[in-house]
């Protein structure tokens, strides 16, 4: 009989080959296709190895410069977002909460509308997304802490008044935004996409995403207490509100380090904890590295999709709400709960 744990265990070594499968393929799909033996030099040769060059410069091009950092991105950003959503439905003990619950979403949206209408750089608008980002929710914070009543019904009314007020803002940039340069460029951006990505933008995502993630992976098993109670995790050894403290801080930076280099993406922290639940179960000793990976190769499928699937590049957040809303209807139409 299979336990739980050598279940859990296969399922992600399960991912994990998923996961580098799915980087292969990508790395060869594309305008300008890449074959397999190619790909093994090109990435050998960039290594340091002893390869002849039998390849074209622009396929090398396409390879590293343009391919690599986003799909590197890619798998970053799905994996922050998957991590983000998991951590808060077990933190607020909702199934419906996602990595923009406390408004760091509609803040870096702020961000980005506002630096694209002052005309700054690409590094700029990243910049400023995630500022904003950061800036929302210590705003949420702060007002959930003056406010009388229990601190996580504070922390989700105040992010969702928070969250309208950036909304309000970005709505009124849109408004009084060129209609011919500027305000195409905020749609795009706040429709959600990996196009343009480059070492400049992964670097700068890379730290606070590694300084979320790593926290969220080496305290997840105490995630599980938290289902419990606040007194039954204090009766073992924790404390309840500073986890929650670290856990949300933990994913609102790789949340907003997310949202600053790729725009508004949805569903992906809310629909694959869900189905990890179904693979794995609810312990956040497995969830959590099954989110992770899973959260990766989803969002570098998706990526593959629109930027093949037709002949101009489709916005990610199209297809993920696309994907996400009917498979979540058939979450919830189901008679098992979610969480």
């Amino acid at each position: 009989m299979v336990t739980k744990k050598k279940k859990g265990a296969l399922c992600l070594i399960i991912l994990a080959v998923l996961l580098f499968v799915v980087v292969v393929v990508s790395f060869c799909l594309g305008r300008y296709p890449v074959p397999l033996r190619d790909l093994g030099r090109i990435l050998g040769f960039s290594a340091g190895l002893p390869i002849e060059k039998t390849w074209t410069n622009a396929m090398e091009s396409a390879v590293l410069r343009i391919r690599l950092p986003r799909i590197l991105l890619a798998c970053l950003v799905g994996c922050c977002l998957s991590t983000a959503g998991a951590a808060y439905q077990g933190v607020f003990q909702n199934p419906m909460a996602s990595p923009d619950l406390l408004g760091a979403s509609n803040g870096a949206a702020f961000g980005a509308a506002l630096a694209i209408l002052l005309g700054a750089s690409s590094g700029m608008i990243t910049v400023s997304a995630f500022f904003f980002s950061m800036l929302t929710v210590l705003l949420v914070t702060i007002v959930a802490a003056r406010a009388p009543g229990k601190k996580i019904v504070n922390l989700i009314l105040a992010g969702v008044m928070v969250s309208s007020l950036f909304s309000a803002g970005t709505s009124y940039i849109k408004l009084v935004a060129d209609p011919n340069n500027q305000l195409p460029a905020i749609t795009y951006w706040l429709m959600g996409s990996l196009s343009g990505s480059t070492l400049k933008s992964l670097r700068f995502a890379f730290i606070p995403m590694a300084l979320g993630l790593i926290p969220l992976l080496f305290i997840r098993w105490r995630l599980n207490l938290l289902t419990l109670g606040d007194e039954e995790a204090r009766t073992m050894g924790v404390h309840a509100s500073r986890l929650r403290l670290v856990v949300v801080l933990c994913s609102t930076l790789v949340t907003a380090a997310s949202v600053s280099v790729s725009g508004m993406i949805g569903w992906v922290g809310l629909v694959v904890p869900h189905l990890c639940r179904k693979m794995v179960g609810n312990d956040y000793r497995r969830l959590l590295p099954c989110s992770m990976l899973l959260g990766a190769s989803f969002m570098l499928v998706v990526d593959d999709v629109s930027r093949n699937l037709l002949a101009v590049e489709i916005p990610i957040g199209i297809l993920t709400a696309f994907i996400g809303a009917p498979f979540f209807l058939y979450l919830i139409t189901r008679k098992e709960t979610m969480l």
